[in-house]
């Protein structure tokens, strides 16, 4: 017998300053651009998605890259 594990995503939110955040994000990944990096209240997946289409990353690696342009002092 399988056991199906439905794994909720976690719930992601921006912390911090994303105008810088996202600025480095470009800075590390030219191929990102405004649009990919826009972001809209409530509309996180969207932009992990959109980051994930353009780097070929997973979900979680996404939220990683993202967390750690958080940890950097602006």
């Amino acid at each position: 017998m399988e056991l199906k594990q439905n794994k909720t995503p976690e719930i992601f939110k921006i912390t911090g300053n994303w105008t810088t955040q996202s600025k480095q994000l470009k800075e590390k990944y030219a191929h990102l651009t405004d649009v990919d990096l826009k972001f809209e209240i409530g509309k996180e997946n969207e932009l992990l998605g959109r980051i994930g289409t353009k780097l070929n990353k997973k979900r979680e690696e996404v939220i990683n890259i993202i967390n750690k342009s958080q940890l950097v002092k602006n």
